[in-house]
């Protein structure tokens, strides 16, 4: 018999300023190491006031992870020592395996209206593909399959959902990732291996990630200790990690809502990590750090 995997814990994401002075929120970062193992961190970064996104993340380096990057809404220019360059356009993706390493740079531009929102993931890679080439994929919107289900739209990134594989592929945490909006009044269910990472992001709305609707069953991070109303449903820059099961259940009521739901395969190993570089040994940022001194960095 199936299990329904139970909420673990709610975050709310977190103001922070990134790059040259890029204002986001943070979702889960160093702090919440291994919780989320295999991934690392993940940033929102909306805003519709140019100052605030315009100084980017100038050119920096990048070895033993994957850096996923998601938009909504405007634009980012990139470019990369291996050569790729071009613009992350709404509906786009960007999945970069740094690997041994790479050098790159990000730019937001935002749209007409000066609006910009993304999302970026990072993914670890086990030490037996810390050093391994590194690549670069680009997926546009087009390339991005749509799945409806009883009125729920599920946009398959990576993973399967109603039947339909996402472009990215063969990818060593064998991770989902899908951006699903769902209408009020609806359930979504999904099957996600045993064992497996999954967590929830809110984009939009609110529904309810927990069939049970107990918000005093589960560590709501940043609520206060006076409040005595805690809300069952989760609501826009909720973060949500479940527990083990086979089964997610997402339901909604007055208000429609829409959701990142991502998992992945733990990798279970060390975690050395300093800024732009996860390695598995304090030894190995050390080289990591030298060769990037020396300009012997890129393989």
């Amino acid at each position: 018999m199936d299990t329904l995997r139970k909420i673990k814990k709610v975050w709310k994401s977190k103001p922070t300023i990134e790059g040259a002075g890029v204002h986001l929120k943070r979702a889960f970062g160093n702090h919440e190491v291994p919780m989320f193992d295999p991934f690392l961190l993940m940033d929102d970064f909306h805003s519709n006031y140019p100052p605030h996104y315009l100084k980017g993340f100038p050119w920096h380096p990048h070895r033993g992870i994957e850096t996923i990057t998601y938009v909504l809404h405007g634009r980012v220019e990139h470019g990369d020592s291996m050569g790729n360059k071009g613009v992350i356009g709404p509906g786009d993706l960007q999945w970069m395996t740094a690997g041994s390493g790479i050098i790159h740079q990000e730019m937001p531009l935002g749209d007409d209206e000066g609006l910009m929102w993304g999302f970026q993931l990072w993914a670890n890679l086990p030490a037996s593909h810390k050093m391994m080439p590194p690549r670069y994929r680009g997926i546009v919107a087009e390339e991005i399959p749509e799945v409806t289900m009883n009125g729920i739209k599920v946009k398959v990134i990576a993973g399967t959902a109603g039947g339909v594989q996402g472009p990215v592929r063969d990818v060593v945490a064998d991770p989902e990732y899908l951006d699903v909006t769902m209408p009020e009044g609806s359930t979504f269910t999904h099957a996600i291996k045993r064992g497996y990472t999954v967590l929830a992001y809110v984009i939009d709305g609110e529904g309810y990630f927990d069939h049970e609707r107990n918000a005093y069953e589960h560590d709501m991070v940043g609520t206060n200790y006076f409040d005595l109303e805690r809300r069952c449903e989760c609501t826009a820059e909720n973060l949500i990690l479940f527990e083990d099961g086979d089964v997610v259940s997402v339901t909604t009521q007055g208000k429609p809502v829409r959701f990142l739901l991502i998992s992945g395969k733990p990798i279970g190993e060390p975690v050395a990590w300093y800024g732009p570089i996860v390695m598995n040994t304090q030894e190995e940022l050390q080289v990591a750090f030298e060769e990037y001194q020396k300009g012997t960095f890129v393989k």
